[in-house]
């Protein structure tokens, strides 16, 4: 888990410093910087992996041992922040990304600044080390002495970057036929999402959780969830109302994107951490909170995974708790210089006195929260 990051001069990201929680929200207009902390996340996923720095900005083809990788937006080319106008960054080149990692018990701090196409410093607990050439992190290589206290904080803090799951489905991939049998954990878009809930319906306790949760997001009456065979046993998603089986192909996109979202809190090959964009996206209003009340209980305790989550829609925030807004990050972008300010919703001055007269949602409707700070 992550509990705190700092991110100086990535994309729209000048400075920002935030302490986090499991379930993190970030909320804002277009281009007002959510997607880019989540970019942030994924340079560290990759560098996690023991990629190259190239090939974290840029992508990487699949290879024998390992499977495609998606840069980031814009690759190494914009990765950068530019400022539109004078800026108090030293260097728009560089790239600085800080984290503070629970593992267990212990905590760490892991740093890195990215200059170009390769590392400028690397330190684990404070303690730097520099590689020849610098353009892969020491998470690529092995310590001498396993027994070795570094080594071991090492392994640690890369299993916590790099268990790191982003889900952005993709429908077309959702209403198909899984090419696997059975999945412990879903593709970045949805792959294999039949199979992973082929597997989550062959243990009891996970089938009726999971039938639970779908129940209540449908208003008919929901009887089964099931998985139809293939010519080749391949499994398709479909669900059971009365004597109708209802395939993925003829579910709306909202049940199909509720279905596979919950279908990843029951993946036996659990990750630490989770990103999930637009968490609205297809979702009636009226089953809105339903699925914050999933992220928010399925996020919880020390076994679920961390939660950094997007969205646009006031009804999502109208159903948060003031206990959230700690963890509930506001964004928008300097008029002057394009940096983006992020902010806790508990720090933004007369918020939570406002909200005992009106609601969370209308006031990030009517714009009063970029005025506010």
């Amino acid at each position: 888990m992550i509990t705190e990051i700092e991110i100086e001069g990535f994309k729209s990201l000048e400075k920002v410093h935030l302490k986090l929680g499991k379930f993190n929200l970030f909320v804002g207009t277009n281009a007002s910087g959510k997607s880019n902390f989540l970019e942030a996340l994924r340079v560290l996923q990759g560098i996690g992996y023991g990629f190259k720095i190239n090939e974290v900005l840029n992508g990487k083809p699949k290879s024998a041992t390992s499977e495609v990788w998606e840069g980031i937006r814009g690759g190494s080319r914009y990765a950068a922040f530019r400022a539109t106008s004078n800026s108090v960054l030293k260097s728009e080149r560089e790239i600085k990304l800080t984290t503070v990692l629970s593992t267990g018990t212990s905590q760490h701090q892991y740093s890195i600044t990215i200059l170009g196409g390769g590392i400028g410093s690397e330190a684990l607990d404070g303690e730097e080390h520099v590689l020849f050439p610098p353009l892969v992190s020491f998470f690529s290589f092995l310590g001498k002495d396993p027994q070795s206290p570094f080594f071991q904080t090492h392994e640690k803090v890369k299993r916590a970057l790099s268990n790191m799951q982003k889900l952005d489905f993709d429908i077309t991939i959702l209403l198909t036929y899984s090419q696997a049998s059975v999945a412990q954990r879903l593709g970045e878009h949805g792959e294999n999402f039949a199979a992973l809930v082929k597997s989550i319906l062959a243990d009891e306790s996970s089938r009726e959780a999971y039938i639970s949760w779908l129940r209540q997001l449908t208003p008919m009456e929901l009887e089964d969830v099931t998985v139809l065979p293939g010519a080749l046993d391949e499994p398709l998603f479909a669900l059971k109302e009365g004597d109708n089986v209802l395939p993925a192909p003829i579910l709306s996109d909202g049940t199909l994107r509720f279905a596979a979202i919950t279908a990843a809190f029951f993946q036996s090959d659990m990750p630490d951490i989770m990103t999930i964009e637009e968490i609205e996206n297809g979702i009636h209003p009226s089953r809105l909170r339903l699925l914050v009340e999933l992220l928010k209980s399925q996020s919880g305790g020390e076994k679920g995974p961390q939660i950094f989550a997007t969205t646009h829609s006031p009804v999502v925030l109208a159903w948060l708790d003031e206990i959230d807004y700690k963890t509930t990050f506001f964004c928008r972008r300097d008029e002057k210089t394009g940096a983006s300010i992020i902010k806790p919703l508990s720090e933004i001055p007369r918020l939570v006195e406002l909200v005992k007269n009106q609601s969370l949602g209308e006031l990030f409707t009517e714009g009063w929260m970029e005025a506010a700070f």
